[in-house]
């Protein structure tokens, strides 16, 4: 059976990190399923220069943000989890509140309440106690809290090295292996 995740790209800063996920799944073969909120169109334009039709063409299959009777607003519906990147701090409170108010919403907690991985790249910095509670309850519920935090141990050399690895690592979570991602191997020894 082939593999399917849900990708959910909602309208926190960084719409680069939900296309880099869809480009690498497709690479890896597995079945996406897209749902992009309202804000993150927005995002997208503002930040990026992609097409709605060029980020559409990665997924396998795209559902409008207000279909609440779609495929993946059922838990029937198999799949190995859920990847929202990036996570708004309002899809966040939505999840961790049990607000499934749009498609996006509505999948991720379908995710959390059949047991399935669910993924959040969340981003807003700097973060008051309401954001902390929401990532503390997802976390209680079973989900992952995967903030796109930058690591420099792979000396990256472009933006894309960075969301790249960010991305790699949080598709990781789901068991799969991302072809050349770079991994601390830990020190080497040195010479006393």
């Amino acid at each position: 059976m082939t593999q399917r995740i849900i990708v959910g790209i909602s309208g926190a800063s960084g719409f680069q990190y939900g296309y880099r996920a869809l480009q690498l799944l497709r690479q890896l073969d597995v079945e996406t399923h897209l749902v992009v909120s309202k804000g993150a169109e927005q995002t997208r334009t503002l930040e990026t220069a992609y097409t709605r039709e060029e980020v559409y063409a990665l997924a396998d299959t795209v559902y409008p943000v207000g279909d609440v009777g779609a495929a993946i607003s059922s838990g029937s519906f198999k799949t190995a989890g859920m990847l929202v990147a990036p996570c708004s701090m309002r899809s966040l409170a939505a999840v961790a509140h049990g607000y499934g108010d749009n498609l996006l919403t509505r999948a991720a907690d379908v995710v959390l309440k059949e047991r399935r991985r669910l993924v959040l790249m969340v981003r807003e910095t700097p973060l008051n106690l309401a954001h902390l509670d929401n990532m503390r309850r997802i976390t209680e519920m079973g989900g992952i809290i995967f903030p796109p935090v930058p690591a420099f141990y792979h000396r990256p050399q472009t933006l894309d090295d960075i969301i790249l690895h960010s991305v790699g690592r949080a598709l990781e979570l789901f068991d799969l292996e991302i072809p050349n991602l770079p991994h601390w191997q830990g020190r080497t020894a040195e010479a006393v």
